[in-house]
């Protein structure tokens, strides 16, 4: 599973896995519990996939932040997201330097750690998209 089937439900705490889709809606499954729910069309639903973070040149894929800490923390666990302000700033600049720290807020930067905690703690460490996958395997 790539990051294109990992959600986040607005007003429903964690992740989800996109596990069908219905005539009103679709069907996810709780990353950490594996308990399924039915997802209408008017709840915000975000793919991890489709998330990027500011810097001052671009905009970084969110995969592509969770591969930098990924390899930061050699696969495990990065910093609790309950930190200081300070800390998680400081922490989220070794990271990605580049981030643009006017619109990229503390908020984003805990929501982006405690998202990463929860991906690795449930076994998960592909953070590729799957059309990267497709254009390796061509060359």
């Amino acid at each position: 599973m790539g990051l294109e089937k990992v959600l986040s439900i607005s007003g429903k705490p964690g992740l989800y896995e996109l596990t069908a889709q219905t005539r009103g809606g679709f069907v996810a499954k709780s990353i950490t519990e594996g308990k399924k729910i039915s997802v209408s069309v008017r709840h915000n639903v975000s793919l991890l996939s489709e998330i990027a973070v500011y810097t001052y040149t671009e905009e970084v894929p969110l995969g592509e932040v969770f591969q930098k800490i990924y390899e930061k923390e050699d696969g495990g666990e990065a910093i609790d997201h309950k930190s200081s302000k300070k800390e998680l700033e400081s922490y989220f600049a070794e990271v990605l330097p580049e981030y643009d720290v006017d619109r990229v807020y503390q908020s984003d930067i805990k929501k982006i750690i405690q998202w990463y905690n929860l991906l690795v703690s449930n076994g998960f460490t592909d953070f590729s998209k799957e059309e990267e996958k497709g254009k390796d395997e061509e060359e």
